[in-house]
């Protein structure tokens, strides 16, 4: 197991690409802290499976990432039940779609403090424990809108070009401490949060649901297929691991071609 003894913080892990995510690293042998909301019940159930996994503990933690204060917790947390994380997955996201004129003000500040904030403050209470430890992998999943943009999606589009910006200078600042921050950028995923925001394309862009799966989603993807949940925690396991220590401050689309065109 290539990450056995090695803690992991997966944010927005009790679904999507989160959770794939922290199944992958669980599957190496790293503890993991997971973090997110849901019925109570199946959280028990996915944090069990984790755990046996891994062979190793695991946790759960419901902090609101709009909230700083419950982030700092749910990171000391970590640290005093598990141990200060060696890796750091920031995947918790939400969205809203509408155009700009339109867009409900306190829609942008939700997510922006969970898409764009939450990272922040992740970053910089985990990273002086890796510097301390001289390992940390820090893995921002951003999205194909971190390089191009959609209409009606501007706080999203704002906040992940915000996330692969961010990543770049904590990169150059962590360069010599043996901690590596990148980003990686997927296309469309078929998870619960691109299901969630069908209906709102369909209502700003008078489309069917087919319309919008084939001609907005999947319309600038040249594969023409959703990029897996296992795809992108496949690279993440790659970027966390020691052959991944010379790839800092990159941003990797996996996108089917998306940003290619």
């Amino acid at each position: 197991m290539k990450l056995q003894g090695k803690r992991a913080l997966v944010t927005g892990s009790t679904s999507g690409i989160g959770l794939a995510v922290a199944k992958a690293l669980a599957s190496e042998g790293a503890s993991i802290m997971l973090n997110g909301f849901g019925d109570a019940d199946e959280i028990e159930a996915i944090r069990a499976e984790i755990e046996e996994l891994a062979d190793a503990p695991a946790l759960h933690d419901g902090a609101d990432l709009s909230d700083p204060e419950q982030i700092d917790a749910m990171v000391g947390r970590c640290t005093s039940e598990l141990g200060s994380p060696h890796i750091l997955v920031n995947n918790a996201g939400i969205q809203h779609v509408a155009p700009v004129a339109e867009f409900p003000v306190d829609k942008w500040d939700a997510i922006m403090a969970v898409n764009l904030s939450a990272v922040f403050h992740t970053t910089r209470l985990c990273l002086p424990a890796m510097r301390q430890k001289g390992f940390g992998r820090i893995i921002n999943i951003a999205s194909a809108h971190s390089l191009v943009a959609s209409p009606n999606k501007s706080a999203y589009v704002a906040a992940k070009h915000g996330v692969a910006g961010f990543s770049k200078t904590v990169a150059l600042e962590a360069a010599t401490d043996d901690v590596t921050v990148n980003c990686i950028s997927p296309g469309y995923v078929w998870t619960p949060l691109v299901e969630a925001q069908i209906p709102d394309t369909m209502k700003a862009r008078d489309m069917t649901r087919d319309e919008v799966m084939n001609d907005v989603l999947l319309k600038a993807q040249p594969t023409k297929r959703f990029v897996t949940v296992e795809e992108v925690a496949s690279l993440a396991v790659y970027l966390s691991g020691d052959d991944a220590k010379s790839i800092t401050g990159a941003n990797l689309s996996m996108d089917g071609g998306w940003t290619a065109q």
